[in-house]
């Protein structure tokens, strides 16, 4: 009986040797490509690792051995606080530690860009005691891009933040602008927590937070009610610049004045007017976006890290520039077309040969008769 064979084993052996070495000739042809803002996101990175050396080592003193709590703080940051004491609200430990990578300061930079943020812009700040990392990152990516904050700021911490009411975020920042590693503080601040004055809190910590307040040489926003704290601040953001002229609006944090109350909470990263329309919470954020200022929300940090591809909880801390974030790598597109094309080519040709050949054989082969 007459069975047509489409090729030769070795032929077929061939063909996917040389498919086989288009494909690595096609996959070691990558190249890495600087992502946008490369050079900002490094300098960047690399202030925020300056800030917190000093910061380590202004808290260790002149003893300079880590005596704190190396489960909570693995890196020995010192910016690790307590999960008691005179937080105003729970948080995650993970969130606070991975704020702390250095690296999240090229998150902010790569968020500026996305908001159209430019060298001499002024935006509008807003952040709580509650993930220093990222505060500190920001005032890096300001610093680094050459832009003008107008900060205000709530005092009070949730778990694993700036917690020591002896050292609050305050206390953080105003050594860092002493100190000349950034030009920027803040200009007025809240106790922060339920209904921005601390409620829930004993009167103990209540005051606490309010001499931090006060040493820090900043005036008190102190309202009975919480929407009168979101009058307070967009008059003040105002009485600095016309709110329609900021460039961005930038939330840390979950503040009540900031983000209001409701079930209803805005995705991380930027978001243009059109992404909130259906947000309704009385809230600064709503009223910048109102104005069409790009806001950016800088709150569920796992999602943040998991977008951006840098490593929750990480320890030890990476080094800087590491990541898709700083280096992208891309393929060779020239040779990687070419390798295609060759193995087209190489398998149509196959395809063709081996069709000719069960032609000729078809024509040639006379079948049996069947009596």
């Amino acid at each position: 009986m007459f069975r047509p064979v489409i090729q030769k084993t070795r032929y077929l052996v061939a063909l996917a040797i040389f498919n086989y070495l288009m494909f690595l000739w096609a996959s070691h042809t990558i190249t890495i490509e600087k992502a946008i803002g490369y050079d900002y996101k490094i300098q960047a990175s690399q202030l925020m690792k300056k800030a917190m050396d000093y910061l380590r080592t202004y808290r260790l003193g002149e003893q300079g051995v880590f005596v704190g709590d190396s489960v909570l703080d693995p890196n020995e940051t010192m910016l690790i606080g307590t999960a008691y004491g005179c937080s105003t609200d729970e948080g995650y430990l993970d969130a606070k530690v991975s704020t702390l990578n250095p690296n999240f300061a090229a998150v902010i930079i790569d968020l500026l860009f996305q908001a159209g943020v430019e060298q001499g812009d002024t935006i509008a700040l807003a952040y709580t005691g509650s993930m220093p990392g990222a505060n500190i990152a920001t005032l890096a990516a300001c610093e680094i891009m050459d832009v003008e904050p107008v900060i205000i700021s709530s005092v009070g911490a949730s778990w694993y933040g700036a917690t020591d009411t002896n050292f609050t975020w305050l206390d953080i920042e105003n050594e860092l602008y002493d100190e000349k590693i950034f030009s920027h503080k803040s200009l007025m601040a809240s106790i922060g927590g339920k209904s921005d004055v601390g409620r829930g809190l004993t009167r103990e910590c209540q005051e606490a937070l309010q001499i931090a307040i006060s040493r820090n040489d900043l005036n008190l926003i102190y309202e009975k009610d919480w929407r009168n704290s979101i009058k307070k601040r967009v008059t003040s953001y105002g009485n600095i610049t016309p709110i329609s002229h900021y460039r961005t609006f930038i939330n840390i944090g979950g503040g009540i004045a900031n983000v209001g109350v409701g079930e209803y909470n805005p995705r991380n990263g930027v978001l243009f007017p059109e992404d909130l329309m259906t947000f309704q919470n009385e809230s600064v954020l709503k009223t910048f976006s109102k104005e069409k200022v790009p806001v950016i929300n800088i709150r569920g940090i796992k999602q943040l890290i998991k977008l951006y591809g840098l490593p929750y909880f990480p320890t030890p801390l990476p080094p800087i520039g590491e990541g898709v974030l700083f280096m992208k790598p891309t393929y060779n597109r020239i040779v990687n077309f070419i390798a295609l094309l060759l193995t087209v080519l190489a398998t149509t040709g196959i395809g063709i040969y081996s069709h000719k050949q069960i032609h000729n054989r078809m024509e040639t082969h006379e079948p049996e008769s069947v009596l």
